[in-house]
């Protein structure tokens, strides 16, 4: 039998990945932190067990086009409008004051010469797209205010690769400047052009192809067509000098828009979870062990400006744009690290003399270093504070707050709703509250949606509630309730319980899209929990049951035995019976059906003899039994057990009667 190309490699990296995983989740270390460990402990420069480098180096690239398509199936053209600020603003104050920054420091710190200490810049300026968008999505921040921040400076740091690997050879020949400005000119006006192409084929054709693949019923074709697509806009990018990743994510965006987006994400997750394995297990393979044992203070020293100077760079980005202490804080240490694309530029200043051998494979080592620490401090840092109350005189300073500048507005609430978050669910709350004269103020750390609801004239102020102070501000301790809205999962918890230190007894209500959510969030003093997953399901069974002609009693059975798998509730079943539309457009009358079951109070008795008009109010119109349906004196027809009765009234009514047939 002839032996398959790389098997052997890929048998040993999945046996050593799964070894190394398992023991770290035992230490209840990241999995991401397994991977990379893995491939530092198989790679070249340790025990050398993987000998053809360049086909995983192939895989890992696979992986990551696998990732950003599956990011952007969780975007859209309208979220990505919703971020561009973020992009084009946060992403090049990052971008460029980074590059700044190093630049200065290495070539007047340093006396490192000028073309070097620019692609130092230039590698310091990226951070690791996969790596940190992995971590994003498998916590289920990429909406939360710093998950913007970051993927925002993410894309553009990804479209800085192409003038960045423009510059490094002419840096390095120290080529004219006009040759160079044409060069970056055709090179940005290629990639507009692929771009405006791609949202153009995401509007007009990609539906219609998805539509054509969809109809033909074959879940084969449809994942076929779903990989063209992903690599397909991934090569279109490419041979215009922008990544592959880059290609890729604007694919996710373009399927994102459709219909189908939902099942793309579907029939891809399995294989991106495979390859990105892979990539993570290649990232460790870059670092040299023996370069870490000869300079361990240059390493160091270089892993420490990864980590903390690089960190709080994006911090200070973020503080700029009037984002409050604790989504700075997050931002920075989301983006406190060495990216896959660095490798690149540093391979082309290695080729090009523009970086010694040594300085390169130092800069690497601190790189990948900075990656493995990445996972492990992103699982920390919402649990230290200490970052943020660092950066709280700053906020003070650029009077982040909108509540502290306008205290005149909270000063005289009472008894009011405090409302944290103001999208779609936000915004329910707050009109219901607004339509029914209930004071309330709303807290909301996206400036943008924040100045339109002000130029709106809502009560909707920038701040942070997981702040003390801010919760002050919004007079959280004479307020009737606090109802958290935000989709969150580590924000809110921190919110409840610094809700619970100004007010014990406060009537918190929160919004949790899981249910693994709700245990936590009842220990930090939730008292009522909205769970997204359970409140969708339940309405869901309603619904399918009221289709299939199930009687209401049945399905209010139906429902408690679901809440009592899931969650308790003081919700009341949803009513959805059918309306006399017609007849009374305002609904007061419905007709609803009762189902009689063996222990019925009204089983061999008529409607006549319980008197059920007199005393509910409600009116018997039918009686299905078996395949019959009996009208025809309808008063004077014993009742049967199986039998089910139709009956109209007001909702009230109903419900007496229900009360009368079932107990008596």
């Amino acid at each position: 039998m002839s032996h398959i190309p790389l098997i052997d490699e890929l048998a040993l990296l999945a046996a050593v990945a799964v070894m190394v995983s398992l023991l770290l989740a035992r230490l209840r270390l990241p999995p991401v932190s397994g991977l990379i460990a893995a491939g530092i402990l198989i790679g070249p420069n340790a025990a050398a067990l993987v000998t053809d480098r360049e086909a995983i180096d192939v895989l890992a690239e696979v992986g990551v086009v696998f990732l950003l398509f599956t990011v952007g199936l969780e975007f859209s053209l309208a979220k990505l409008r919703a971020i561009w600020r973020l992009v084009f603003v946060g992403g090049a104050l990052q971008v460029l004051g980074t590059i700044a920054v190093v630049t200065a420091i290495a070539v007047f710190g340093f006396d490192v010469p000028v073309r070097t200490a620019v692609v130092y810049g230039f590698v310091f300026a990226l951070s690791s797209t996969a790596m940190v968008l992995r971590l994003l999505t498998d916590r289920r921040e990429l909406d939360a205010p710093h998950g913007r921040i970051v993927v925002g400076a993410l894309i553009l740091q990804d479209l800085c690769v192409v003038p960045m690997v423009l510059i490094v050879p002419i840096l390095a020949t120290g080529g004219s400047t006009g040759a160079l400005a044409g060069e970056l000119v055709w090179a940005m006006g290629k990639a507009a052009l692929v771009v405006i192409a791609v949202l153009l084929v995401a509007r007009f054709l990609v539906p219609r192809i998805l539509s054509a693949v969809d109809a033909s019923r074959s879940r084969d074709l449809f994942l076929l067509a779903v990989l063209a697509i992903c690599i397909g806009t991934a090569w279109l990018t490419s041979q215009v000098g922008l990544s592959l990743a880059l290609g890729a994510f604007l694919g996710g965006i373009v399927v994102a828009d459709t219909e189908f987006g939902h099942r793309a994400m579907g029939d891809v997750l399995p294989l991106r979870d495979a390859f990105v394995s892979i990539f993570f297990v290649s990232l460790g393979m870059l670092l040299d062990v023996g370069t870490l044992a000869s300079h361990p203070l240059e390493v160091l020293g270089l892993f420490a400006a990864f980590i903390l100077g690089k960190g709080a760079l994006a911090t200070a980005v973020a503080m700029s744009m009037r984002f409050p202490p604790r989504v700075a804080w997050l931002a920075g240490v989301g983006l406190a690290q060495f990216g896959e694309f660095g490798f690149v530029v540093l391979n082309i200043a290695r080729q090009e003399d523009a970086v010694g051998a040594e300085d390169a494979s130092l800069l690497l080592t601190a790189g990948v270093l900075s990656m493995l620490v990445t996972p492990l401090l992103a699982r920390m840092a919402p649990r230290v504070s200490a970052g943020e109350r660092i950066l709280a005189p700053i906020g003070r300073l650029l009077r982040i707050s909108t509540l502290e500048d306008e205290p005149e507005v909270t000063e005289g609430l009472t008894d009011h709703v405090v409302i944290v978050g103001y999208g779609v669910s936000g915004r329910l709350v707050s009109e219901a509250l607004g339509a029914s004269g209930a004071p309330h103020v709303v807290l909301e750390l996206n400036v943008e949606t924040v100045r339109a609801a002000r130029r709106a004239d809502r009560a909707v102020f920038y701040g942070d509630a997981s702040s003390a102070e801010v919760l002050h501000h919004a007079h959280l301790e004479r307020a009737s309730a606090l109802v958290i809205t935000i989709a969150d999962p580590r924000a809110t918890p921190r919110i409840v319980a610094t809700a619970r230190t100004i007010r014990s007894d406060l009537p918190i209500l929160v919004r949790a899209r899981y249910l693994e959510d709700a245990a936590p969030l009842r220990r930090a003093g939730a008292r009522e929990l909205a769970v997204e997953e359970v409140e969708v399901g339940v309405e869901l069974v309603m619904r399918a049951l009221r289709q299939v002609g199930v009687p209401r009693n049945v399905i209010e059975s139906r429902v408690s035995e679901a809440r009592a798998h899931t969650m308790q509730s003081d919700r009341t079943a949803l009513r959805t019976a059918p309306s006399l539309a017609d007849a009374d457009p305002r609904h007061r009358v419905r007709v609803d059906s009762v189902l009689l079951e063996e222990d019925a109070a009204a089983i061999g008795q008529t409607l006549v003899e319980l008197d059920v008009r007199r005393v509910t109010g409600a009116v018997g119109v039918a009686l299905v039994r078996g395949a019959d349906v009996v009208q025809d004196h309808l008063g004077d027809e014993p009742m049967r057990q199986g039998d089910v009765l139709y009956l109209a009234g007001s909702t009230d009514a109903i419900a007496r009667a229900q009360t009368l047939l079932l107990e008596g």
